[in-house]
């Protein structure tokens, strides 16, 4: 089967334990995590898991489902890239001298958009957000020139290209058989 980069955007209760409940599903399956970001979402007391990894359909589907059945978990969807917005951020450490005398350095960081944020005799730090091949190119291309002391990326984060929240939907028919119930 063929093997795709899965983006799974899992919406959770805001409980200690869940993260490793999420990811103890892709150890068992034995899949890499490729990138994760966790944080609050637009729903209070809801948190949001974005997790990258290479798999093919049929297992990412099985993962889904099995992430689902977590207590805490509220709902879970995967995504193939073209049906989301994504963008990391990375941050460049930079020799400042090879920065001021290679005027390479230079181009690669216009050619990339990125920003230079801080400049002293040793370092130069540069940020750059953008798609994950675009800062992956740009770090080969300053590794290249040889001035890179660090380089650290930060998980993807997506928004979903669908004009609704799906989990919105989900939430919001759950608060009715709820109230159907007379809880």
């Amino acid at each position: 089967m063929e093997q795709k980069l899965y983006t799974i955007i899992v919406h959770s209760e805001n409980v200690a334990g869940v993260l490793n409940q999420v990811t103890a599903v892709f150890t068992r399956r034995q899949i890499n995590i490729e990138s994760l970001n966790v944080s609050a979402s637009s729903i209070p007391g809801v948190h949001k898991y974005t997790i990258t990894a290479w798999a093919d359909l049929a297992t990412i589907e099985k993962v889904a489902k099995q992430i689902s059945k977590k207590i805490d978990v509220v709902q879970t969807q995967y995504f193939t890239d073209d049906e989301v917005f994504q963008n990391e951020i990375a941050l460049y450490k930079l020799k400042t001298p090879i920065l001021e005398s290679n005027r390479e350095v230079g181009r690669v960081i216009r050619r990339f958009n990125a920003r230079i944020v801080e400049v002293n005799a040793t370092y130069s730090v540069v940020v750059h957000d953008g798609m994950s091949s675009e800062i992956t190119a740009m770090n080969e291309q300053l590794m290249e020139i040889g001035c890179v002391l660090q380089f650290v990326r930060s998980g993807r984060v997506v928004v979903t290209k669908s004009s609704f929240e799906r989990v919105d939907e989900y939430l919001d028919k759950r608060q009715e058989k709820f109230k159907q119930k007379g809880i």
